[in-house]
């Protein structure tokens, strides 16, 4: 089965930059459509960015000019470079694959943004 396994999350002060990692194993990684969704209380999990195998992306709005997806085939790794980050910013991010009609995800980790 396929395991995702993020890590980069912490704290951060408004204005500064985090980058976010996901390894996926198996081997349908260079195959899947990535993506980085968030979650904060009181609110349905929303796509920040998503990343095809051909290389298309798609970001929310909020985060258009200041958060970049990428992938390392190689490393079998996602990522999701984050700066001018601010307070709305606060969430728990989850990596996601999308594969054969199928979805999986991660436990997600944790992003404060705060002075």
């Amino acid at each position: 089965q396929v395991q995702l396994v993020e890590s980069g999350g912490g704290l951060v002060q408004p204005g500064g930059s985090l980058r976010l990692s996901c390894v996926v194993s198996g081997s349908i990684f260079s195959i899947s459509t990535m993506g980085w969704y968030r979650e904060v209380p009181g609110n349905e999990r929303e796509m920040v960015a998503t990343l095809t195998s051909t290389g298309s992306t798609n970001y929310a709005d909020s985060v258009k000019g200041r958060f970049t997806i990428a992938r390392d085939n190689d490393k079998n790794t996602v990522y999701l470079q984050m700066k001018s980050l601010e307070p709305e910013d606060t969430a728990v991010y989850y990596c996601n694959v999308h594969v054969f009609g199928k979805n999986f995800w991660g436990k997600g980790t944790l992003v404060t943004v705060s002075s």
